[in-house]
């Protein structure tokens, strides 16, 4: 194992796998991802997948359009399928509201060059034909968006940088770091890594991981329930997949799943875990599922789609997932710790990693931050948030599920 580098990224999901292929497309070859156990082992092994184009912050949908990008060309560099699926997303306008958002959104879609429109609710009918849409007033529709194989995209990713000249060390804990001069002491059971710059992309592990150094980071993990049908009837009959939806009145994403769907919720009361430290024994493990707290929404997913209440359950997966107090990720320095980057704190690590990757690398290797991002700097919290505040912040953000803000 390399024992001095200019770059040492900790945490093998998708995030920090992003960020090593970017430093070395940057440049930084010189660069080492340090991994506990395997690469996807923390959040990302059971994640969705998705990747969307929509939201309503354009800085923020540039993220999210560099993480599809990122993962494409991870893909044709290193030779690992990615297994984009195409399918396109519908996000529902429940309101009049809703409705009269996506067409202010249009503008800034035409000015990122991404395909989006707005489609009445026959149209809406016509692209996903097991959704009723009596209820709903049109959806905004991104026809190039969909969804990765996760394990796949971080496979990619790790390849692509490694033949770039980085360097990827599985089964390598981090027990600590400490600053001697102008580096950075990594103490792992393979031996010390010498390094001038460190980014912490550990996810949930990050605020255990950068207490000691005195600092205060308000990263918490929430249970997350998702669940996978058996197949659907009028899936088996088509020959392609059909578009994801996300709903704010089920507080829900669905998305096709072979013939069946994967359905995931934001519940109106979050479930934290782990708020004392994560498990020394943890690795890639779920928690018994709870359906009952998502009944609710379950229901009025049914309203949306019929069928979902009549297929069967194959698999209910309920993980830990990362938030911060806002929601958004936590990227770029740690002004009070030279050579210290943070990278976490992503709830959405596939839809925004790649992208949030390349922002942070250019940030890096250049000096600054390749557009103003100030909603994302990983110092905007201060150090002196509790426990208390942080959680009872994360309850508001993730009740409000997929509600959209009145301006942007």
């Amino acid at each position: 194992m390399k024992s001095d580098v200019q770059v040492a990224v900790i945490g093998g999901g998708i995030v920090g796998a992003s960020v090593l292929y970017w430093l070395a497309k940057m440049g930084w070859t010189d660069s080492i991802l340090l991994e506990r156990r395997e690469l996807t082992s923390g959040s990302t092994w059971h994640s969705a997948g998705n990747t969307t184009y929509f939201g309503p912050y354009p800085a923020m949908t540039r993220l999210f359009a560099g993480s599809i990008r990122t993962y494409l060309q991870a893909e044709e560099e290193s030779g690992q399928s990615v297994s984009f699926h195409q399918t396109g997303g519908l996000r529902l306008a429940a309101t009049e509201r809703e409705l009269r958002l996506f067409h202010e959104y249009e503008l800034q879609y035409k000015d990122l060059g991404i395909p989006f429109h707005v489609r009445t609710p026959e149209e809406v009918a016509e692209l996903h034909p097991l959704l009723d849409t009596s209820n709903i007033f049109g959806a905004a529709h991104t026809p190039t968006d969909g969804h990765v194989d996760p394990t796949g995209a971080t496979q990619a990713l790790a390849k692509a940088a490694r033949k770039l000249g980085a360097t990827v060390e599985r089964h390598c804990p981090v027990g600590g770091l400490k600053r001697e001069g102008e580096h950075w002491i990594i103490d792992t059971p393979n031996g010390d890594v010498r390094t001038l710059h460190i980014v912490v992309a550990t996810s949930f592990w990050a605020r255990e991981m950068l207490a000691p150094l005195g600092l205060n980071v308000p990263l918490y993990a929430t249970q997350h329930q998702e669940m996978i049908t058996e197949s659907i009837p009028t899936l088996e009959t088509l020959d392609h997949e059909v578009p994801a939806w996300r709903d704010s009145y089920a507080s829900c994403s669905v998305r096709q799943e072979a013939k069946g769907v994967l359905a995931g919720v934001y519940e109106a009361e979050p479930k934290f875990w782990a708020l004392d430290g994560i498990p020394k024994d943890f690795k890639e493990d779920l928690f018994p599922s709870e359906l009952e707290r998502i009944t609710p929404h379950l229901e009025r997913i049914i309203e949306r789609m019929p069928s979902f209440g009549e297929a069967g359950i194959k698999v209910v997966n309920n993980g830990p997932m990362c938030w911060t107090p806002d929601g958004l990720p936590m990227l770029g320095p740690m002004t009070s710790h030279e050579g210290l980057w943070l990278a976490s704190g992503f709830n959405v690590g596939i839809g925004t990693g790649g992208g949030s990757a390349e922002f942070l690398a250019h940030w890096m290797t250049t000096g600054k931050p390749p557009f103003e991002l100030d909603i994302v700097h990983a110092e905007r919290f201060g150090n002196d948030m509790t426990t208390e505040a942080a959680l009872d912040s994360i309850r508001k953000v993730y009740a409000v599920g997929y509600e959209l803000p009145d301006s942007i």
